[in-house]
């Protein structure tokens, strides 16, 4: 059964400074730990009740470099969930170099101060579905391996690249290269009739501020999401993983109608 020492370095993994010192973070739940073996990403070390491990392939097991079996107290007691799954696994960062040429190419995200690690959960859900493979946060956005970020992706971290770095200095060089910065704010066109083309950088703002001043410069194109109701007690905003997504949608969706107008041969829409 696992040690004390294995279940307090588990534990330790929970703070961000131990996390980045060692280049590791946790992931919690049986079908989560099986999405990770199936991408065929190394497992440092399982952490699982024998049922679990014992329903594994052998070929699935290669994927581990170490497994400890753990029972249900222990499991809660190392898990941040209310109620704990079958297995945990401590899993190794990727490595953080980005090419920023193959960036410049499609379409991207950048996040100022976002801190609610729902919300970053959702956003790079919905980035991964909508085939947006890279997000650049502000340096005081909430930690990607947070472990309520990684839950809230439901794996979805596995196929998108979160960086962290200066806003101001990535936006600008992306101005330089003549890269669209679109800003999400409460006034601008709507998303509905903007032309958006296949690249660009999408900026999203903290939950209750907006985008920071100092952003504002490098936005390129102001969009807005248009309420359709006159009633305003309540809904006075989106909440930013909600607004993330409709902006998400209506890209994917005029650049999947460009395309198909492309392949037919017809005139295709502006693209910027």
């Amino acid at each position: 059964m696992i040690s004390k020492n294995k279940i307090k370095f588990i534990l330790s993994l929970q703070k961000k400074k131990i996390r980045d010192e060692q280049r590791l973070y946790v992931i919690e739940g049986d079908k989560l730990v099986r999405e990770y073996i199936k991408a065929g990403i190394k497992l440092q070390l399982l952490v699982s009740k024998p049922e679990f491990i014992n329903s594994l392939q052998p070929d699935q097991k290669d994927y581990m470099e170490e497994a400890e079996l753990a029972s249900y107290d222990d499991l809660k007691h190392m898990s941040t969930l209310k109620t704990p799954h079958n297995a945990l696994a401590v899993v190794r960062m990727p490595g953080t170099d980005i090419n920023l040429q193959e960036v410049y190419k499609g379409l991207a995200v950048a996040l100022d101060f976002v801190q609610d690690p729902g919300n970053l959960g959702t956003i790079i859900r919905t980035a991964a579905w909508f085939g947006i493979r890279y997000i650049f946060c502000s340096e005081n956005c909430v930690d990607v391996y947070n472990p309520k970020v990684v839950q809230a992706s439901m794996g979805a971290i596995l196929h998108v690249r979160v960086n962290y770095c200066d806003l101001r200095q990535f936006l600008g060089d992306a101005r330089k290269k003549k890269v669209p910065v679109y800003g999400t704010l409460l006034e601008g066109e709507s998303i509905y009739s903007i032309r958006a083309g296949r690249k660009g950088i999408i900026l999203l703002g903290n939950e209750s501020k907006g985008i920071s001043p100092e952003l504002m410069p490098f936005v390129t194109k102001k969009l807005v999401i248009p309420k359709f109701t006159s009633a305003t007690i309540g809904i006075e905003s989106l909440n930013v993983g909600m607004a993330a997504s409709i902006v998400f949608s209506e890209f994917a969706r005029r650049n999947r109608q460009t395309l198909t107008v492309s392949d037919r041969g017809l005139h295709p829409v502006h693209q910027e």
